[in-house]
C-alpha cells in the first residue's frame, strides 16, 4: 500500500500537538482554506507516492518522540493509508493526532458511506477539527489556527456519542475575550 506525502516526515514538532511529535504531511485537500499556510498540499495528484513501509520504517527508528500527528493537506483525504499507518504507531506505544478541515461530525457522517474514515478515527486519541478561517485566525490559540477549530477527545466523543472538547488547550473567553467553539469540555 502506499500514500501520498506533500512532504517527508518531519521529527521533533512541537506545535503539531502535544509532546515531542513526528508529523506525517499528507497530499490532497478539497477545502482550499484562504489564508492556508500548506496551499501546495492541496492538489490531490501532487507530492510523491511512499509505500507504507518505508513509514515504517522511519517509525521503527524514531527517538525522543511522544506522538505522531496527521496533518496536510488533509489526512481524510487519504483514510486507509492513514488509518494504517496509525494502527502500526499505535502498537509501537505512540498516541496519535489528526488535523482535519472536516468538523466531526462530517466525519461521522461520511464515515456511513465510507468505513475507512470511522477505521480511522478509531486510531485517533485528539483530532483538532473544522477548516481554517482568515478572519477567525488566533495566534493565542494552542495547536490549532483559528477560532472555530476545535481540540477534541476523539475516544470519548464516540463513546459519548457527542463532541468531547480537551478543555486543557483551549483558551478561556477571560483571557481571549471570545467564546469557546460548540462542545462538552472536560
Amino acid at each position: 500500500m502506499q500514500i501520498r506525502l506533500a512532504a517527508y516526515l518531519q521529527t521533533d514538532s512541537i506545535v503539531d500537538g502535544e509532546g515531542i511529535r513526528t508529523v506525517i504531511w499528507t497530499q490532497g485537500c478539497p477545502h482550499h482554506c484562504l489564508g492556508c499556510h500548506n496551499q501546495e498540499t492541496h492538489d490531490v495528484n501532487g507530492g510523491a507516492l511512499v509505500d507504507l513501509e518505508e513509514i515504517y520504517d522511519i517509525i521503527d527508528n524514531l527517538e525522543g518522540q511522544d506522538g505522531i500527528t496527521f496533518s496536510g493537506g488533509d489526512p481524510f483525504v487519504q483514510p486507509l493509508a492513514c488509518a494504517t499507518i496509525a494502527k502500526y504507531a499505535r502498537k509501537k506505544g505512540y498516541n496519535i493526532w489528526s488535523y482535519t478541515g472536516y468538523t466531526f461530525e462530517e466525519l461521522l457522517k461520511d464515515s456511513q458511506k465510507n468505513q475507512e474514515i470511522m477505521d480511522f478515527l478509531n486510531q485517533i486519541d485528539v483530532l483538532v477539527d473544522g477548516r481554517f478561517i482568515l478572519s477567525k485566525k488566533d495566534y493565542s490559540l494552542k495547536f490549532a489556527g483559528s477560532s472555530n477549530q476545535r481540540i477534541i477527545d476523539v475516544k470519548e466523543s464516540l463513546k459519548q456519542k457527542k463532541v468531547i472538547i480537551l478543555e486543557k488547550f483551549m483558551i478561556t473567553k477571560e483571557k481571549s475575550g471570545r467564546e469557546h467553539p460548540p462542545g462538552i469540555y472536560v
